[in-house]
Parts: structure tokens; sequence; C-alpha cells
């Protein structure tokens, strides 16, 4: 295919993007990315700081191979449209018949007196890279305690992950619950709850004003009078879009950069996808959209289908952390349709379901559920709840009223079932990658993605590669 596709941003869109468009047989591809070291699964840092995997389990085995030109280390300082080139800070002109940013986001840096964004201290360190990542590790290493501004999901995954080491952890959150985005008040406090268990301390509703640092520690002044003192203080606060090069070559940009269904900016001859765009009213921050806009792209970009259009799908959140099972979906507190809750702080499980025209439109599930498979099937798909809607809250078996039955088998569980949501990989493309030949965990994963986005599936994976290891492949039914 003739026409040049250049893509600025060597992350998880980037990545997957080259890799879709090689897939597709275009041969004039070229990525370049500003971190020095291969493409890396983001969300999958707070698992490598909690010790549980090492650097090669978090780097993307995305294919390039010929035709695309990978260029890592290079950042590109301009865009210029008018030229159909883009600048790179090492002095190269790179031409392009069509521009993909994916340029990601930033973290953000809060205004405190005593932090210098463009120069924090030595031992003050926002997570959002593998660079951020490393140097977190390189400070934990005989360090007592850690402090965390930031109690949402990326806040409280970097608190777990530091508490499996070892370390005394206390977040710090400004809102009077957890994860204010995803739960709701009652959940927020059973949340607080488990990993108060798990060795991490949270102090909320209460905001920094100021912070002391030097090469030995860090003080953190608080709003209500009282200060923390640790060995390092990680950086949760949200991040932003990088919009920086979008805004310099003119592209609209809201959040984000805005596109179209199409992915396509102000500039039709230039799109963007991940983290630094925005499609609809926000950015989405999440990975499964950012696949699927680089799918969308690329079946765009290389005549695949010419239909092709982002639409996006409801989204799942998972909490990754050691002894937490937190899903949330939708908005529970808001809508119409009759709402279910079931609450048990001792043993830290709550629920709180939002039904309205007999589909789930939103819900909590925090602790051992053992429906909480169902339940994400039942929103992911639009299925009809069960007439027993008990069952969905309490983890009995669903059935009845048309709705979905959560597998106590692989062998119960239908092919459409949706085993990967970041990828959207069903039960049946598992059972077709073993059918074609694959025959271990790492082979299915290669074969279909499942379990390459937040991780949250791998074990589900692993129980259908083991169970057709167990089955003639030729008789597993449908």
């Amino acid at each position: 295919m003739g026409q040049r596709v250049v893509v600025v941003g060597n992350g998880m869109a980037g990545a997957r993007l080259a890799a879709e468009l090689h897939a597709r047989g275009q041969d004039k591809v070229t990525v370049v990315g500003a971190e020095p070291h291969r493409a890396y699964n983001r969300i999958m840092l707070s698992t490598l700081l909690a010790g549980k995997i090492g650097e090669q389990e978090v780097e993307l085995t995305e294919a390039t191979g010929r035709g695309v030109d990978l260029r890592t280390g290079v950042a590109v300082r301009a865009i210029d449209r008018a030229a159909g080139e883009v600048r790179t800070d090492d002095g190269d002109r790179i031409g392009y018949d069509h521009l993909v940013l994916a340029t990601g986001a930033r973290a953000v840096v809060p205004a405190l007196p005593g932090l210098d964004p463009t120069s924090p201290p030595e031992r003050v360190v926002a997570f959002r890279s593998l660079a951020d990542c490393r140097r977190i590790l390189t400070l934990a290493e005989g360090a007592r305690r850690a402090l965390v501004l930031g109690g949402g999901l990326l806040g409280l995954e970097a608190a777990r992950g530091l508490a499996a080491r070892g370390l005394e952890v206390a977040v710090v959150h400004r809102v009077p619950y957890l994860m204010e985005r995803q739960l709701d008040a009652v959940a927020g406090e059973i949340l607080a709850g488990t990993l108060a268990e798990l060795g991490v301390t949270t102090h909320l509703a209460v905001t920094p004003t100021g912070l002391t640092a030097d090469p030995t520690g860090v003080r953190l002044s608080l709003s209500d009078g009282r200060t923390l003192d640790a060995d390092l203080l990680v950086l949760a606060c949200g991040v932003r879009p990088d919009t920086a090069l979008a805004e310099a070559a003119g592209l609209t940009v809201d959040r984000g950069v805005l596109v179209d269904d199409r992915l396509r900016t102000s500039d039709p001859r230039v799109s963007a996808i991940g983290d630094c765009a925005q499609h609809g009213a926000a950015p989405t921050g999440l990975v499964a959209p950012a696949w699927a806009q680089a799918r969308v792209v690329a079946q765009l970009l290389t005549g695949q289908d010419p239909q092709a259009r982002y639409r996006p799908r409801p989204v799942v959140t998972r909490l990754k952390a050691a002894g937490i099972d937190l899903a949330a979906m939708g908005d529970p507190t808001n809508g119409p349709g009759e709402e279910l809750t079931f609450a048990d702080p001792t043993r830290g499980t709550y629920a709180r379901l939002r039904i309205h025209d007999d589909r789930l439109a939103a819900a909590i599930l925090l602790g051992d559920n053992p429906s909480v498979g169902a339940v994400i099937q039942l929103f992911d798909r639009g299925h009809p709840v069960p007439a027993d809607r008990r069952a969905l809250l309490l983890g009995r078996a669903v059935g009845g009223g048309g709705g979905a039955t959560p597998a106590a088998s692989p062998a119960l569980m239908p092919d459409a079932a949706t085993v990967c949501q970041c990828n959207t990989v069903s039960k049946g493309a598992v059972v077709a990658c073993w059918r074609g030949g694959a025959r271990t965990f790492d082979e299915v994963v290669a074969g279909t993605r499942a379990g390459t986005g937040c991780g949250g599936c791998r074990d589900a994976v692993a129980g259908i590669v083991d169970w057709l290891s167990r089955t003639d492949p030729v008789e597993v039914g449908r």
C-alpha cells in the first residue's frame, strides 16, 4: 500500500495501531516514540510495582516487522500540516500522507507549596511511566513508609503494590471516600476497611497544604493541621491528555484532541487515538477504547473496511490489586430503574445494581461475589437480567427470565461470552485458537491477545486452557 503513515507515540495505542496496520499489509509505517524502550503495558505497572511480575512481562509483544520503521527515544517537536511532515528533536523531518497522534497523557502534578512540577524533589515521583515505576522501586529499597497522594484507581493500585513489598503505606485523598468516580460512599468505606487489613491506611477528606522534602524523606502537611512523614511520596492525582503538539499545529482541542466517528481530527489527514483523543464529551483514559480505535483507524487507512466507525462500548473498571476484588460499571447512583443493594462490611462485601427495562444499567461489586462474571456479561451484552434479582447480589446460580447463567465450568460458558473485555475476546475465540494449534496458555494469549490488557481475565483464560487440555478438542461443544 502506497500511502505513508506516521504514528506519533509508541505507547499502548500507537504500538497496537502499528501492529494492526502491519497485519493488514500496510508497508510504509513510521512509529516515533519519545520513551527509549519498546512499548509496554502501562496498566500492568502496578503489578510490576508489587513484584508479581518482571519487566519482560510488562513489554508488549506486538509484531511490527518489515515495513514498520520504529524510532524509540525520539520526540516529535512540531507538525507541519502544510508540508505534510513532522519534525523530531534530532533534526529529522518525516513526511506523511496520513498522521496519527497517539501521544497519550501526562501525570497531573498538583499545585502544592514545596513541589516544583518541573523539578520534583528526589523522593517524590508521579506514577505514570515505566521510568517512574523503576524510580519508585529504587526508592522503595530500604524504605519503611510511603505516602500516596490520590485515592483513585491508580493511587490504590500503587498503594497496594508498595504494601505488598512490606512498606507501611498511607493514602491521602481529598474526597470523603475512595474511587469516587466509580464507587458510592458505602463501597468506598468498605474498600477503605479492606485496604486497612492489607496494610494501607487512608486519610480522607483532607487536602495537602505543603510539602517538605530532602534526600532522606518527605513530610506532607494536611489541611486539618496534621503532618505525615515517609521515605517517599507517590503522586497519583490523575492524568491530562497530551495535546501540546495538536494545539501547536492548530488542530481543534477541548480536553483532548477532538475526533469524529472515523477518529479524524479537524484535519482529515490527521487522526488521534488513545488517551490524547476525545470522542464525545471526554477522553476515556482506558485501554479497551484505545485498542478499538486503533482497529478502526487501521481498517480505514488500509481500505479493509471504508465504513468502519468507532462506537464506544460500555466500560467495566477492575481494580488490579492483590486481596481486592472490585468491579464497577456504569453509574449506579444516577438514572432511572430499580436499585438493589447488599452490604456485609465485616467480610468486605458490597453489591449495588441498577436495573432499567430489565437490563443491567450499572453495578458495583466489591469483595467475594461469585456472580461477578455473569454481571459483567449482562452489562456488556445488554441481555435481560434473571427474574431472581437476588441471585446477582448474593452470588447464587442465576437462571430463568432469559438471563445469563454463570458457568461453573467453561463447558457451560457460551461461545459468545466475552472473556477479555480489553480486547473483546470471546470464549469461542479462545477455543478456536486452541483448535488452531495453540497448546499452552502463552500460545493462546499470543494468538488471541486475551489477557494482554489489564490482566484481569488471565485466570479465566487459564481456566479455559486447562479445561481444553483435559478435553478432546474435537468434542468441545457449544
